[in-house]
């Protein structure tokens, strides 16, 4: 058991009787470099916990080109997706560097939070605090890419109107 807490700091705040109901819910897994975790659109299935490796979190907007969202490594969570009830990932990921990762399925979360409220709680908590951190970081891409659309949007305008060409170097 306390090596599982070791690789997961996650579960640092749970009890030893809170750490005994989560663990016949992990699995552990492996992702090579290169292998799609998940889809975008994908049925959201399992909530994953990364020991060592990186993932690529990437959002393909309808509308544009993929969106690189986060890249997650050691001690982060991804999938939050399956924790949180909706069907779909919101997103999809990628390895980029090969590792192991722990993984829960939803739906086991789900049953966990009913028949064991107070372990519930604190495993949502926990999701919460990584969720936001995660938002806070999204917000602050969505601000600079905006920046820079919004000033490579003027530079051609400009150039245009003064009948400047524009050049890649």
């Amino acid at each position: 058991m306390n090596d599982i807490v070791e690789r997961l700091p996650l579960l640092r705040e749970f009890s030893e009787d809170q750490i005994e109901v989560l663990l016949p819910l992990i699995e552990e897994t492996t992702y090579r470099k290169g292998e799609v975790v998940f889809k975008q659109g994908g049925q959201a299935k399992y909530l994953y916990f990364v020991l060592d490796g990186e993932v690529s979190i990437r959002f393909n907007p309808d509308d544009g080109s993929e969106i690189t969202v986060a890249d997650v490594r050691e001690g982060d969570i991804f999938g939050w997706s399956a924790a949180m009830g909706s069907q779909m990932y919101t997103s999809g990921a990628i390895c980029t560097e090969s590792g192991h990762f722990f993984r829960v399925e939803g739906e086991n979360l789900k049953t966990l939070c009913q028949e064991y409220p107070e372990t519930g709680i604190l495993v949502l908590n926990q999701l919460a605090g990584v969720i936001a951190q995660r938002l806070r970081g999204t917000h602050q891409q969505v601000v600079e890419l905006l920046h820079h659309g919004l000033n490579g949007h003027r530079s051609h305008q400009e150039a245009h109107q003064y009948g400047q060409e524009e050049t890649d170097g």
